[in-house]
Order: C-alpha cells, then structure tokens, then sequence
C-alpha cells in the first residue's frame, strides 16, 4: 500500500472485486467517522411528552420554557413531535382539554448521538420536523434544532484546540489538581454523565487569569456523583437537594459539583424556578456571552472548548453582552453584574445591552433588598470598587437603588484610604476583618446621609440591626469631630470617644480627610483606650475605706484623666491625688 494522510492505495491481488467492494463497506465505518456528528450540536437532556398530556398542559410548559416542540414518547419509542403552532391551533379551537395527540405531527422519527449531520437535514427536509429527538440505548437522550444546523453552517472551521486547552490548564491549576479533576470525571463517566468547566474559571483561563473556585458542573446528578465520590476516595460532602448542587472536601481541596439545570421565571426579577437540563440549556441561562464558555472534561473530549453563544470572541473584542433581550427583566441585578465585570476587565457593555439596562432600570425596584446588598457586597470585594461605582452612578443604577446614593471624588478618595488600610503592611487595625471592609464600604457610601435618608437606605437594603447600628454610631460621631479638630487634652479626646465602637471608629478615621481628626482617633485607638490607674476598686474600700458605689467611679474616672494628660505617673502620685480629691469633696459636705 501506499499513499498521504488525505488519501490511500493499495493492491489486492487474487480477490473477486464484488467480493472487496463488500468488505470495504463493512469495515469502513469502523474507521471513517463524520467530520460532525449530531452529537457534537445537540442539547442533551430533552424533554418530553406523552400522547395523553392535554394540551393546556402543553401550553403551559412552552409558555414557562420557551421551548418550541416536545417530542412525544409512549412507553421508550419516540411517536411523534408536538410543536408550539400546533399547541397554539388546539388552544385556538378550544381543545385544551383533549390529549396531545390530537394535534402532534406523528412519526417514529428520530437520529442518534453517532449520526452524520447529513442525515439530520434529510430526515429534517423529508418530515418537516424543526426539532429532532436524538436516542440512544432506546432512550430519547436531546434534541437537536434548526438553530443548530444554521449556527453550524455559519461557523467556519475551526481547528481542533483539545491540545492548547489541556496546556492552559495545566499551566493554570497544581498537578495534583488535575489529576484529581480527571478522576472526578473518569468516575461520572462510568455512571453515564458528562463534567464541565465553565462560566468564569474558564474565561479567566482564556484571559490568562489566576484561577480561584474550582466549579464543575455535571449533565447528570451532581449529588450522586458526589456520594459516589464520598464512597470511593473519603472526604466530606454538603449538599443542596433543592438546586441539585454539593461541595466535596477532599484532601485540602473543596470542589464544588452542579447539576447542568435550566431556570425559569414566573415575572420580571422573582427568583428563579431551577430545573435539571443539559450543558447547552445550562450556558444559556447565564448572564453575559463571555461566561458561557464551556471545557469539557469527559475522558474521551478533555480539553474540547464549547462556544455555543460566541463568548469566545466577545473576549477578543472585550465586549460585555447579555444572551437574550429579556436578560435584564428576568435578573435586573445583572446591571450590577455587567458593570462589576466591565470594569474589572477593562472592557466595555455593548450597544445593544447599554440600552436594554437603561430601559429596564426601574425595574430594580422590584428586587430585596438583600440581593441589592450581596451584589454590593460583591462591588466592595473589587480591587477598584470605585470605578465599579462610578460606572453605576453615571448610568443611573446606583440612584435607582436609593436616590440619595452618589459616588464623587470625596467617596474615591474614602474608597483609596480603606484599601490602604487593608493592604499588607498598611497602616493597620485591630480586627481588619473582611466583614468590617464590606461593612465600611457601605458607610462611605452611605456617609453623608442624614439620618432621615440613611434610616431609609437601610429599609431599602434591608441591612442587619447590628450593621445598621454601627451606620447610625457613624452618623452621631460625625457630630463630635469638630471638637476633635481644635486643640484637646487627651482625656477630653478620650471622653468623646468612649462612646463608641472600634467599628464606627475606623470608619470616620477612613472617611475623614482632616489629618488632625485622623491622628486623634488612631491616638485613642492605639493608646488612649488601654490607660487604666494603677489603683483598683479593691484598693480603694481597703486603702480610704470607701464604700462600692458611684465616688468609687467618679475617682477611678479622675485617676484615668489625669494619667491621659500626664498629671500622674506613679502609684503614691495616684494615692496622693485620690486624697486631694477626697479632702476636698469634704469640704465641699462642711460648707
């Protein structure tokens, strides 16, 4: 034999040419393979109907979905397509009550997974049918659409990436990690499912990006494939039944496992509805092209790079873009989202969705207050919230939320102060945890509101007792630093801040931009609150004899203030000064 990789020859002596033909033919498929197969465009996990469904039934679930045919299915055997302008008729004449069977195309028509394209068109052309059932095994596995054909008759050929996407990854996550990952993936292979990548780990891969939560996400039941996991290696697993989600904790690692679902909403911006669907129909429900990126993990396509909604190349262009034109009425919290991811990015929102965010703003008015508040939270964990901000406030989003919300030079050089504080060697803090970060980025926002307007942003966020007790704290401390910027004793600088928390504290240090009021606060902070007389309670009833009550106080209170001003250093100064005061409040009784 002889020949190149585009064509072969060989020479079969001492054979009947009928009898080679034939062989050929039989083992030809075993080597030849479509260049696109059905499988590579359908959406798996379809749903279906049975003859008897009515049609209102029908009705209803299109309406909820969005989907435009059902296959119909007695017993395992697909008998027919149910399309949405059949549906639509039967409605029409008053037949929602009778069996869809009525009114479905019938045909025991269907393709599988390993079928060529070409047959897909043909059967399409020859029934008319818009969406076809794929089986496998006897079972009805996806479907595939017109809308699949035409994206993949649009696409041109794009060379195979499985080799450059394995190399992203491996560059990206610990060697373990892989290892651990191909695993998790051989395991759902075995019960039937397949695993993915997706949304955010996979566009910070093609960005180049660190990569943070490692998120699979399985067509199939994330739950099992965890307990499965659980039994074979050990670990800890949490599970969520209701959104068919679990975290596996494994040998340092937390991996979080999701079953591929499908959402739907019952009206504009309400939470929700969560169904199990396929990879594809799980991509479709996000909220911006660049996040529906998928990688599969399967054994046998690790590596492979889904692009189902051109997220690949809205990366290239730095575009920021929703799937649909009710993206923003489903979720209006993905304003937030856009914007978040625009300015992280350094990319841009695209015309067309500038323009459905802008008309759909007042619907944020329909979301809680908590939701409003986790996305803020989520802004104020941004390595430049204030840009996110700003963005916000020039496109109306921010007032939307509460009229009286701004963000200005004053709020980037609050927000610039609070990252310094933060920031490894920084100026420090006692307890700089993340919840005061989050908890003083609302302050600046909230800082020069009155109590009126801010009692209001609390109810509109729906913000914590606790947290909104410190906002309050805030704004009654803001009162009390025009004495702190005059000339003031240290007890007198001490007094003023007694009141209140190391919470409220660090807030007006950030937010104000008056060194002196700055310095004063930092002063009682790191000094001034320690100061304690070296005399006690116990010392006073056995030294002058006093009995417990509100004097014991008053001294103890007069000690501190004369140590903070310098006026005593030492026990027998303490022990002098507590006899002066108590000379003198005697003869203040005799007089």
């Amino acid at each position: 034999g002889g020949g190149h990789s585009r064509a072969a020859a060989a020479l079969i002596r001492e054979r009947q040419l009928e009898a080679v033909r034939l062989e050929l033919l039989e083992i030809l498929p075993r080597f030849i393979r479509p260049a696109v197969t059905v499988g590579a465009i359908m959406s798996r996990g379809a749903q279906t109907l049975t003859p008897d469904t009515p049609i209102r039934e029908a009705a209803q679930r299109m309406a909820r979905t969005g989907h435009e045919g059902y296959p119909v299915v007695q017993g395992e055997q697909v008998v027919g397509l149910l399309t949405r302008r059949a549906v639509d008729r039967g409605m029409q004449h008053g037949m929602g009550h009778q069996a869809v069977e009525r009114v479905m195309d019938r045909g025991q028509v269907f393709v599988t997974p390993d079928d060529p394209v070409e047959k897909l068109e043909k059967l399409m052309i020859a029934h008319g049918w818009g969406q076809m059932p794929v089986v496998s095994e006897g079972q009805v596995v996806g479907i595939v659409t017109r809308t699949d054909l035409i994206k993949l008759w649009a696409e041109p050929p794009r060379p195979p990436r499985r080799a450059e996407i394995t190399a992203l990854l491996e560059q990206a996550l610990a060697p373990e990690l892989v290892a651990l990952v191909r695993d998790i993936a051989a395991t759902a292979r075995a019960m039937g499912y397949s695993t993915y990548f997706v949304g955010g780990l996979v566009r910070d891969l093609l960005l180049g990006f660190s990569i943070g939560d490692i998120d699979i996400v399985v067509e199939g039941d994330a739950i099992a494939l965890t307990k499965r996991l659980l039994h074979e290696r050990g670990g800890r697993i949490k599970s969520h039944a209701r959104f068919g989600t679990a975290k596996w904790l494994f040998d340092g690692y937390s991996i979080d496992l999701v079953t591929a679902r499908t959402e739907f909403y019952a009206h504009p911006s309400a939470l929700p509805q969560v169904e199990r669907s396929s990879i594809k129909q799980d991509l479709h429900r996000r909220d911006f092209t660049i996040n529906t990126l998928a990688i599969c993990l399967d054994p046998d396509s690790y590596g492979e790079l889904f692009d189902f909604y051109g997220g690949e190349q809205d990366l290239k262009d730095g575009v920021i873009r929703v799937l649909h034109s009710l993206s923003f009425v489903e979720d209006p919290t993905r304003m937030l989202r856009a914007v978040r991811l625009e300015q992280r990015l350094g990319f841009h929102i695209e015309p067309r969705t500038h323009e459905q965010l802008v008309q759909s703003l007042d619907l944020l008015d329909r979301v809680s207050g908590d939701r409003i508040r986790h996305e803020l939270d989520l802004i104020f964990r941004e390595a430049r919230p204030k840009d996110v901000l700003r963005r916000l406030r020039q496109l109306r989003v921010l007032q939307q939320i509460y009229v009286g919300l701004t963000c200005d030079e004053w709020t980037h050089a609050c927000f610039e102060r609070l990252r310094g504080a933060f920031a490894p060697g920084g100026a420090g803090w006692p307890d700089p945890s993340p919840d005061l970060h989050s908890l003083a980025s609302l302050a600046i926002l909230c800082y020069r509101l009155d109590r009126t307007n801010l009692e209001a942003v609390f109810s509109r966020l729906k913000v914590p007792r606790a947290e909104a007790d410190v906002l309050r704290e805030v704004e009654s401390l803001q009162a009390v630093l025009p004495q702190l910027a005059r000339r003031q004793s240290a007890s007198a600088v001490y007094r003023a801040l007694l009141p209140y928390s190391l919470k409220s504290l660090f807030i007006v240090w950030v937010a104000s931009d008056n060194k002196t009021i700055a310095r004063r606060i930092r002063q009682y902070v790191d000094k001034l609150r320690h100061v304690q007389p070296i005399l006690n309670g116990n010392d006073l009833r056995r030294q002058f004899g006093l009995a417990p009550g509100p004097r014991v106080g008053q001294i103890l209170d007069t000690l501190r203030d004369a140590i903070l001003d310098g006026k005593v250093g030492t026990r027998q100064q303490e022990e002098a000064l507590v006899k002066r005061w108590l000379d003198k409040q005697q003869t203040m009784i005799d007089d």
